[in-house]
């Protein structure tokens, strides 16, 4: 876990902690089927400091990691909400909560933070079934690219340098040698250019295409653009990509259900809610296509050119999130 009495207090932890701490204290006071309250972890100038907020605090702190504290470890982090807790008393103290931006902060994180609860609270009436999952998969199959490759490419800055590549090669110098040589890309140049095993889905279109376009052994004949430069390509071999089996991506499958489910659900959300949109206090773009609360929207092409390592076995395009690419 990381340093936790050393760390930095930020604004956003501290106005997580002070909003927590005020919805927990009045949901206690005001749920009539809450439990009764435990008694404070401490108390700061007459405030307590309540389990729930010392159970939040660390839940945030680890991000989904599982780990048990030391006891050393818990008493730092009491130590740090005693801190904050001063620091928000004195904030008050000095009006800081009549701000406009404080105020904007603590509205907003009020929002995300009930937000994510109607969130969680849908995921967990939706969980899709094995019907469902095993029909993402299918359709994710089906729209597998069916071959792998196996590539080295040059990259470089300008359309000239690629063009002074190709004629290099074209007199008799080795791919290796002008990738090491010449290439920007840091992942594959010390290994003269190679990428390893891939499937087309994981690159940039004009990339994908140009390297379809190829027999074993050839390099393009012109220089390919990408958002990234202008690339020389060599494909050295090729092979029927095998599909993942359901089992190694059911977790993957089952994000992407779930994340479906839930854009949905947002999106019968504002049909039945009065929108006014007020585009001129904003200018006159459009308005953004819409994701659900805390959920990634779907993505569109991978902006990557080609893996900077050998690939794995495709995985199945639906789940969303699952590409491991990066940039050449």
């Amino acid at each position: 876990m990381r340093a936790i009495a050393t760390a930095p207090l930020c604004a956003a932890s501290l106005a997580t902690v002070v909003l927590v701490a005020a919805c927990t204290k009045q949901a206690a006071s005001t749920g009539p089927e809450s439990p009764p309250p435990s008694p404070p972890l401490a108390v700061v100038n007459g405030t307590p400091i309540s389990r729930t907020e010392f159970d939040v605090y660390v839940k945030n702190l680890l991000q989904g990691k599982q780990q048990e504290l030391t006891a050393d470890q818990k008493s730092q982090v009491l130590d740090e909400l005693i801190s904050l807790q001063l620091l928000a008393a004195q904030g008050e103290k000095e009006g800081l909560q009549s701000d406009p931006d404080t105020q904007a902060q603590l509205q907003l994180l009020r929002t995300r933070v009930l937000a994510d609860a109607a969130s969680q609270k849908y995921i967990k009436s939706q969980e899709p079934s094995d019907a469902e999952l095993h029909a993402e998969y299918e359709t994710a199959i089906a729209g597998m690219d069916k071959t792998e490759y196996k590539a080295r490419h040059i990259l470089v800055a300008s359309k000239e340098l690629a063009e002074q590549q190709i004629k290099k090669l074209k007199a008799g110098a080795k791919f290796e040698d002008l990738a090491k040589a010449n290439s920007t890309d840091n992942g594959s140049k010390n290994n003269g250019g190679e990428l390893g095993w891939f499937n087309s889905s994981r690159m940039v279109k004009p990339f994908g295409d140009a390297l379809k376009n190829l027999k074993k052994g050839e390099v393009t004949p012109e220089p390919v653009q990408t958002q990234y430069g202008w690339h020389v390509i060599q494909l050295e071999d090729t092979r029927d990509a095998t599909p993942p089996p359901f089992d190694q991506v059911k977790a993957q499958l089952t994000n992407g259900a779930i994340r479906k489910k839930l854009q949905a659900y947002v999106a019968d959300l504002k049909k039945d809610a009065k929108i006014e949109r007020k585009p001129d206090a904003l200018g006159s773009a459009a308005p953004p296509s819409a994701a659900a609360p805390g959920v990634a929207a779907p993505p569109g092409p991978t902006d990557s050119a080609a893996p900077s390592a050998p690939a794995t076995p495709a995985t199945p395009a639906a789940p969303a999130g699952s590409a491991g690419d990066s940039k050449p």
